[in-house]
């Protein structure tokens, strides 16, 4: 296959959803979880789930870096923009994440301050340049997938002395993430997860051989899978098997992107700039260690959280909505009462309705009507057996 298009043909896609439904035993459950976000979006746009057995369930999982993003880093970048006067630059999704006192990086610039949306951390430190008589700070959110590029705009700063650029540095690790999921579900606070669907950008620079811990520690098996529909599919009939014959190992369906070790000209450009903190705060799994990155002493100048002296302070979630849940496989987005309801993708009262990639983004763009009514199906019940 050469074209984007030959990885959406939708016989080709019935062919190996038989398949799946003919290697898939009755007798056994299988409870995958696709852990990117980008990975969960495929499965909304395409209807991947409507061709899948029933006794197979797919599990949305934390792999969206604006879901788990905590209210109180949004909160230090509001705090940036309204009390320090800087110029913010950020992507478009952080944007609308919602933080503390009904305040969001929208509607902080809508109070005055100089918030604004970039395509690249490049953006950003162009933006410095021009603008020389101001501070000029990039939020920088994502996985091992956005980092490299934060890294070099830091390197360069540093080359170029770039004195009125800066980073308030959110970037988070996905092997962390898979082990507190793992973790969870052996202490009963997360889903049983039979395999993992892996990430492919994340994969195309750490490689697939991180995963192998988790494949040989807890004996769950890992297939790395493209973003198109076939991959998708192809991945899932892939741990289908590997459960069906007892198989623990770590297979990749990408291999027209991921390699086993990955970019190692991006890897070591991170090691550059980066160290691994002590601990991060994710949100719905909570305070992590070594799960997240921070700039080095050697880059210190470019960390704005030293700059400006920023403290972290934890915040709590709305209390009316399950994005921690749903981002720990618990829940899905149409067990949250509020989902499709009060909360949409033009009034996200939580992270996962924000990005495209977020669990309910893709349900209420893809599947809204079904699952708003199975929301006020549930909910007649409940009133129905509630005295």
């Amino acid at each position: 296959m050469k074209y984007i298009d030959e990885f959406r043909d939708g016989a080709l896609a019935r062919r190996i959803a038989d398949g799946i439904a003919a290697d898939a035993e009755p007798a056994r459950n299988y409870r995958f979880m696709e852990f990117c976000g980008g990975h969960t979006h495929a499965i909304a746009r395409y209807g991947v789930l409507e061709l899948l057995p029933p006794n197979l369930r797919m599990i949305h999982g934390p792999g969206c870096p604006v879901c788990v993003l905590p209210i109180g880093r949004v909160d230090m970048a509001i705090e940036l923009a309204l009390k320090h006067d800087v110029t913010l630059c950020t992507y478009g999704d952080t944007m609308r994440v919602p933080a503390s006192d009904s305040l969001s990086l929208m509607r902080a610039k809508a109070r005055g301050g100089d918030i604004r949306m970039v395509y690249s951390a490049a953006d950003a430190l162009a933006l410095a340049r021009q603008m020389p008589e101001r501070q000029v700070v990039f939020f920088a959110i994502g996985f091992e997938t956005t980092t490299p590029p934060t890294a070099l705009v830091i390197r360069d700063a540093a080359r170029d002395g770039v004195p009125n650029f800066s980073v308030m540095c959110n970037h988070v690790l996905t092997p962390p993430a898979i082990r507190a999921i793992l973790d969870g579900a052996d202490a009963g606070e997360t889903s049983t997860i039979d395999g993992f669907v892996g990430p492919a950008h994340v994969s195309i620079v750490i490689g697939s051989d991180p995963y192998a811990r988790f494949a040989r520690e807890y004996r769950k098996p890992v297939v790395i899978a493209g973003f198109e529909p076939l991959d998708v599919l192809q991945a899932i009939r892939m741990l289908v098997r590997q459960v069906n014959e007892g198989r623990a190992e770590v297979e990749n369906e990408f291999t027209r992107a991921v390699t086993a070790d990955g970019n190692l000209h991006a890897q070591a450009l991170m090691d550059e700039v980066f160290e691994l903190r002590e601990a991060f705060e994710w949100r719905g799994l909570g305070t992590m260690p070594s799960s997240a990155l921070r700039i080095r002493e050697a880059y210190r100048d470019f960390d704005a959280e030293h700059r400006f002296g920023l403290a972290y302070r934890s915040v709590r979630d709305n209390k009316a909505c399950e994005c921690g849940a749903i981002l720990r496989g618990v829940k899905r987005p149409q067990d949250c009462r509020i989902f499709g309801t009060v909360c949409t993708p033009e009034n996200p009262i939580g992270s996962c309705m924000v990005s495209s990639e977020g669990a309910c983004a893709a349900h209420y763009t893809y599947g809204r009507f079904r699952d708003i009514a199975v929301v006020g199906e549930a909910a007649g019940h409940a009133e129905e057996v509630t005295p």
